[in-house]
C-alpha cells in the first residue's frame, strides 16, 4: 500500500505548483511516498492520484459550529477524581463550572468534558456513575456559555445520550467505536460530529508493553478502518474528526515518531484533533516531573501541529497555549486569518 504524507509549509511565499492542505492555513508542493518496505522520497504534489489530491486539500467542513480556516482551541474539563493531571480539582459541579467559564474567558472555543479517567491504569466507571458526573454540568454549561460547543469524551453510547440531550455538541470517543456498537448509529441518528482516537490496548493495560511494526503507518490505517466504519455506521465522514492517541499505548519514541509525521493523517480527509497536553512525554523529554509544569512543552507540541496544519489542539493551560498560538499565527503572515 502507498502511504502519501505532504510536506507542509506556512511560509507566505508559496511555489507555482502550491496546494492547500486541507483549504487550511498551509501548503504543500512535495509529499513523501511512504509504503511498509520504507520511503521512496519526494515526488511533486502534481504527481498525486486525483483521490489522494481530493483528500489532502479540500477544505475541512466546520465541526461543532468551529470553521477551520484557523486552529482552534479545546479545553479539557475532567469531572473526575484520578485524571493524571488535575484528578478532583474539578469533580464538584461548581469546581467544573468555574473552570470552564474560566477557560472560555481564556480563549478556549469548544469544551470536552470527561467523567471517566484514561490515564494509564485507570479502570472502567460504571455508566450511571459517568452520567452522573457529566450530564448536569453539560447542562449548566449549555445555559450559561451557550457560544462555547461541548463535546462529551465517552466510550458509552448511554453516556454520550444523556450529555447530548443535556446538550453537548460532539462526542470524544477514545475507544474509536470499538467498546459500545452502539454509539456509532447514536452519533449518525444525531447528527453530531464524532472524533475517533487511536489507543493500543485499554486504560488498564495500554503502557504495559506498546509495540508496532510501523507506528505512523500503523496507527493511519487503523483510523483509516474505524472512519470507514463510522461511515458504515451513518456518520459522514465530514462529520468525523480523527485523533493519533498520542500516550495511549506509546512509548516516548512513538509519540515522537506520530508528531513528525502527523501530515500524513490528512490524507483520511477528516480534521484533525491533537491531544498531547501535559503527557508523560513531555515530562520526560523536557524534565519536567509534575503534569501541571509541563505547559511550555505542551505549547512547543501545539505550535509543531499547527505547522502540520492540524485544527483542533486538546489542551490544559488554555492561557498559555493561546497567547504562544496568537504570536505564532502574527509571526506568519496570512495563516490563520
Amino acid at each position: 500500500m502507498d502511504y502519501f504524507r505532504p510536506i507542509a509549509m506556512t511560509d507566505p511565499v508559496r511555489s507555482a505548483g502550491a496546494l492547500p492542505l486541507a483549504g487550511g492555513w498551509c501548503w504543500f508542493d512535495r509529499v513523501e511516498h511512504l509504503t511498509r518496505e520504507g520511503s521512496r522520497g519526494l515526488i511533486p504534489a502534481a504527481d498525486l492520484p486525483d483521490d489522494v489530491k481530493a483528500r489532502l486539500t479540500v477544505p475541512r467542513a466546520p465541526i461543532a459550529g468551529l470553521s477551520f480556516n484557523r486552529p482552534r482551541i479545546m479545553g479539557i474539563l475532567n469531572v473526575t477524581p484520578d485524571s493524571f493531571s488535575d484528578g478532583g480539582r474539578f469533580s464538584a459541579p461548581e469546581a467544573a463550572i468555574t473552570h470552564a467559564r474560566n477557560m472560555a474567558e481564556a480563549g478556549a472555543e469548544i469544551l470536552d468534558i470527561g467523567g471517566e479517567s484514561t490515564r494509564p491504569g485507570a479502570d472502567e466507571v460504571q455508566v450511571q456513575e459517568e452520567i452522573a458526573r457529566t450530564a448536569p454540568v453539560i447542562a449548566v454549561l449549555r445555559d450559561t456559555l451557550p457560544g462555547i460547543p461541548v463535546s462529551i469524551d465517552t466510550r458509552k453510547a448511554e453516556v454520550a445520550r444523556a450529555a447530548l440531550d443535556s446538550g453537548a455538541a460532539m462526542v470524544n470517543d477514545v475507544a474509536a467505536l470499538s467498546f459500545d456498537s452502539a454509539l456509532g448509529p447514536l452519533v449518525a441518528r444525531r447528527g453530531v460530529p464524532l472524533c475517533l482516537m487511536h489507543a493500543q490496548g485499554t486504560p488498564a493495560t495500554m503502557q504495559a508493553d506498546p509495540r508496532y511494526d510501523d507506528v505512523l503507518l500503523d496507527v493511519y490505517d487503523y483510523l483509516a478502518d474505524r472512519v470507514a466504519l463510522a461511515e458504515e455506521a451513518g456518520v459522514p465522514r465530514d462529520h468525523i474528526v480523527i485523533d493519533p492517541g498520542i500516550g495511549f499505548g506509546k512509548t516516548v519514541e512513538h509519540n515522537l515518531a506520530l508528531l513528525r509525521g502527523l501530515s500524513l493523517f490528512h490524507g483520511l480527509g477528516c480534521a484533525i484533533l491533537l491531544g498531547a497536553s501535559r503527557k508523560r512525554f513531555i515530562g520526560a523529554i523536557g524534565a519536567a516531573e509534575r503534569a501541571e509544569d509541563r505547559a511550555p512543552g505542551t505549547l512547543a507540541v501545539t505550535l509543531a501541529g499547527i505547522a502540520q496544519g492540524v485544527q483542533i489542539h486538546r489542551v490544559h493551560d488554555i492561557e498559555t497555549i493561546v497567547q504562544g498560538v496568537r504570536l505564532s499565527l502574527a509571526i506568519a503572515p496570512g495563516v490563520g486569518r
